[in-house]
């Protein structure tokens, strides 16, 4: 979640803020319209037990064509390109077969495999990694996008989000998961803005086969706000009590799910971020990602005004003061980092072999200025560099190209005035950012990669056809996703379950996912015109 310039968030709670928490309960939100919302999660009906129902044509025969390959133990994947790994590195390579067994990658092979087993025809596409993002809020994204991009707030739409219902924040999860799922992305390190939200999202994660590190926001979003702009200091000392609460109820629930679904679901503790926190919390945080051994995933220097609050409270900013609590011993996802102290932090930072920065792009939604974190300081420091989907837009591989055209622009305004090194980012930056550096900021070497012996966690993209192609695979593909974006995406599986086929969700019945995600989301925005949220926009 982040704080760019051309985002207005207040320095105190707005009075629509403020409007929609006193107003908004369960009994108001849902206007007596609670049966209309039908849970998506472990009460859902998958496609695999009944056909889907609704106007969408395309989507029913892609479930029909999917399901024979959804039943498979061996698929054959035929792509015109695929982005192999070899030598410690990615490499594109034209005309070889992917052959998927029990999950994994169990054959490279070049040309045409012969045999009868299930195959895939990916003429024309594009084959990499499933892609992964290392920071997502997941359900925050289709309650504020479309509405936020002119200043307002994504606050009141993120309190009202805490106070769903199991069934109805089902729904909004299963909307932007099935997003997210639909552009690629196979993996996420998510900080939901709650336990309850985060809880959701391990619901349907688990009955789409998602591979997930969940964890709900330490402290709460309805705690943090408040606490992260106040200007008394001790509102943040009179908050440890209830994040370190907070903290062992996550650490409950992840050991409980830890290792489901075949091990596809990893919790990972996520504070809100060092702003929020204070050295008992930070403490604690620690001792919780040590016992479950999958790192921390947070918000790290996400605004100037953040550094110079802990410089005077701890004597330290951000980034080295986690140090002193033993944080860059773990694995490490830090998002945005606009507010870092470029020369003293980047140096710090490039020798933190467990630390991965997460560069968001659509971070405050689209437009909003977060292209201006520093991607291509981190590059030309060396350090680990993701990108991440934040909130607002669920299209990964639409955050790595704008990544790099983002980067490229700035590299060509400041690479000769630049206190660090910098680097003009290259569409191997731009894949990999997605692929193998958050994998191994994972501590992964059986993800973000194509080889032999990796989990099938794969995506496919179309680079031949309109808008992205020249009607056939051209000699360089990886140029040709800086015009593509999720709706490329073709078929998309994790752990050789296929989610995707042919651009259509096929775990779970698409136009359903579609119609109940929107009915709760409209309840959202009446309540928000009820409260005076929708001024009017900039002109």
């Amino acid at each position: 979640m982040s704080e760019q310039s051309g985002v207005a968030e207040p320095e105190d709670h707005t009075s629509a803020e403020k409007s929609s928490k006193a107003k908004l309960t369960r009994r108001g939100l849902l206007g007596g319209a609670a049966g209309a919302a039908v849970a998506t999660g472990v009460a859902a009906t998958l496609w695999s037990q009944q056909p889907p129902r609704g106007p969408y044509n395309a989507a029913v025969e892609a479930f029909n064509a999917s399901k024979p390959i959804r039943d498979a133990k061996t698929m054959i994947l035929e792509p015109s390109w695929t982005l192999v790994y070899r030598n410690n590195d990615v490499e594109m390579v034209a005309g070889q077969s992917i052959v998927v067994q029990d999950g994994r990658i169990a054959e490279i092979v070049d040309g045409r495999v012969s045999g009868n087993d299930v195959r895939i025809d990916m003429t024309g596409q594009l084959l990499i990694p499933g892609m992964i993002s290392g920071h997502t809020h997941g359900a925050l994204g289709s309650p504020t996008r479309g509405t936020i991009e002119s200043g307002r707030s994504y606050g009141p739409a993120a309190y009202l989000l805490e106070e769903l219902s199991d069934e109805d924040i089902d729904a909004v999860t299963a909307y932007n998961l099935a997003e997210i799922l639909r552009a690629g992305c196979t993996t996420q390190v998510e900080q939901s803005l709650n336990m309850s939200n985060a809880q959701s999202y391990v619901r349907v994660a688990r009955n789409w086969g998602v591979r997930a590190y969940p964890s709900g926001m330490l402290p709460t979003f309805s705690k943090m706000f408040p606490t992260w702009r106040a200007t008394d200091d001790q509102v943040l000392h009179d908050s440890a009590a209830g994040t370190l609460e907070e903290i062992n109820i996550f650490r409950d629930w992840a050991v409980s799910i830890m290792g489901a679904e075949g091990d596809r679901i990893r919790p990972m503790i996520a504070p809100q971020g060092p702003e929020t926190q204070t050295p008992e919390t930070l403490d604690a945080a620690l001792a919780v990602a040590r016992e479950l051994g999958t790192g921390i995933h947070t918000h790290l220097a996400t605004i100037a005004g953040d550094a110079e609050r802990m410089i005077r409270l701890w004597g330290k900013g951000p980034v080295p003061w986690i140090e002193d609590h033993g944080w860059y011993d773990v694995p490490l996802f830090g998002a945005h980092m606009s507010g870092w102290d470029a020369v003293n932090d980047a140096p710090f930072l490039a020798k933190k072999e467990k630390f991965t920065f997460v560069h968001c792009p659509s971070g405050a939604g689209a437009g909003a200025g977060s292209g201006g974190q520093p991607f291509i300081e981190a590059l030309g420091s060396g350090i680990n560099v993701a990108v991440g989907l934040d909130s607002h837009s669920n299209d990964l591989l639409e955050n790595a190209k704008l990544a790099v055209l983002y980067g490229r622009l700035r590299y060509d305004l400041i690479n000769k005035t630049s206190p660090v090194p910098v680097k003009r980012p290259t569409v191997w930056d731009l894949v990999k950012s997605v692929t193998l550096t958050p994998a191994n900021g994972l501590g992964r070497n059986d993800l973000g990669r194509i080889e032999v012996g990796a989990l099938a966690d794969l995506t496919s993209i179309d680079i031949s056809g309109f808008l992205v192609g020249a009607g056939a695979a051209g000699p360089e593909p990886l140029n040709n996703l800086l015009y593509a974006n999720g709706t490329m995406v073709r078929n998309v599986m994790t752990q050789g379950v296929l989610q995707v086929s042919d651009g259509h969700l096929v775990v779970d019945d698409e136009n359903g996912v579609i119609k109940k995600g929107g009915e709760v989301v409209s309840r959202i925005w009446a309540q928000l015109e009820t409260d005076g949220f929708f001024t009017e926009t900039a002109r």
